[in-house]
């Protein structure tokens, strides 16, 4: 008998193929009416795939009885009520390490392009201002110092990068890393307050809820650059969008927001920012490689085999 799979949300397509391959796969987002599909299927479906950000809360577990495995698209969970996930006794797993290098490589691009203003001067360049005017000055990336906000896997791979643009790297998470070579700062406002780029690398949750506050923004000041890959929730967002139209940050790289897709009206013409649509682990190689860890891990479970990554 084929095993019944809820697929909350879209996926990378090639392991939405697979999974259909498998398993009797109910797109939950096409339905008609959700509720219903979830009440007529939650005695009998087992297993979960979604997206970590997507809401897998308490309400929504009532619904799946039965509902015994989640496996999630992605590094994070923030979306997952975990109190609820555990008193339910319903494994969990994510793709962790598959998509850090190509997650780090996507903050030094937004490194790159908000400081020295890569994406401004394509503009420039293609509005025919080149013909009329000169490009402006722009700060530089070279030996400057970096504050990142969460040495995990991702911070780290971000470190390592910088370094190798001579840059000084200081950090700031709920203790230091024992081993780490890099600067810890326990006071994440000190820590603004000492470096010209700010890079978010935390996992999202409450526990980060508005971690870059507006003291932290403050902090930083007009000299300073602010780039965040973590999730949006970790960045006071009406603070940010106050202090870059008053010109008390000197800019802004930003792979995520609060109301995604949605986002803010004010930053969309500023040439200070430069903007991602949370692409950050979008590379095909990555998306391939967390689609096959949902895979496993599923097919692990339903096997009643050890879980390859469970949180």
């Amino acid at each position: 008998m084929t095993q019944e799979l809820l697929l909350m949300c879209p996926l990378y397509e090639p392991t939405m193929r697979r999974l259909e391959d498998t398993y009797r796969v109910h797109r939950v987002w096409e339905g008609a009416d959700r509720d219903a599909l979830l009440s007529a299927l939650g005695e009998r479906v087992r297993a979960m795939a979604t997206i970590g950000h997507e809401r897998t809360d308490a309400t929504l577990l009532e619904c799946l009885p039965a509902l015994r495995m989640i496996a999630c698209f992605g590094v994070g969970y923030d979306g997952v009520d975990l109190a609820a996930v555990k008193a339910r006794g319903i494994a969990l797993t994510n793709t962790p390490d598959v998509l850090t290098e190509c997650v780090a490589d996507n903050a030094l691009a937004l490194i790159l392009a908000t400081v020295r203003r890569t994406a401004f001067n394509d503009r420039f360049i293609r509005a025919g201002r080149w013909l009329r005017e000169s490009a402006p000055l722009t700060d530089r990336v070279w030996g400057e110092s970096l504050g990142i906000v969460g040495l995990g896997r991702i911070g780290q791979a971000i470190a390592r990068r910088a370094e190798a643009f001579g840059m000084s790297v200081a950090y700031h998470g709920r203790r230091a890393l024992p081993g780490a070579s890099y600067r810890y700062c326990a006071n994440l406002t000190q820590m603004a307050r000492e470096v010209s780029i700010l890079v978010v690398a935390c996992p999202g949750g409450e526990a980060t809820r508005g971690i870059v506050s507006r003291e932290v923004l403050q902090a930083l000041g007009p000299q300073g650059y602010l780039v965040n890959i973590s999730r949006g929730s970790t960045i006071d967002e009406e603070a940010l969008v106050e202090a870059l139209c008053a010109g008390r940050l000197a800019g802004a790289g930003l792979d995520v927001f609060t109301d995604e897709p949605h986002v803010p009206e004010a930053l969309l013409t500023r040439d200070n920012v430069t903007l991602q649509p949370h692409v950050s682990s979008g590379t095909h190689y990555t998306r391939a490689a967390m689609g096959q860890l949902v895979v496993d891990n599923l097919a692990a479970w339903f096997a009643g085999e050890p879980l390859l990554t469970p949180v």
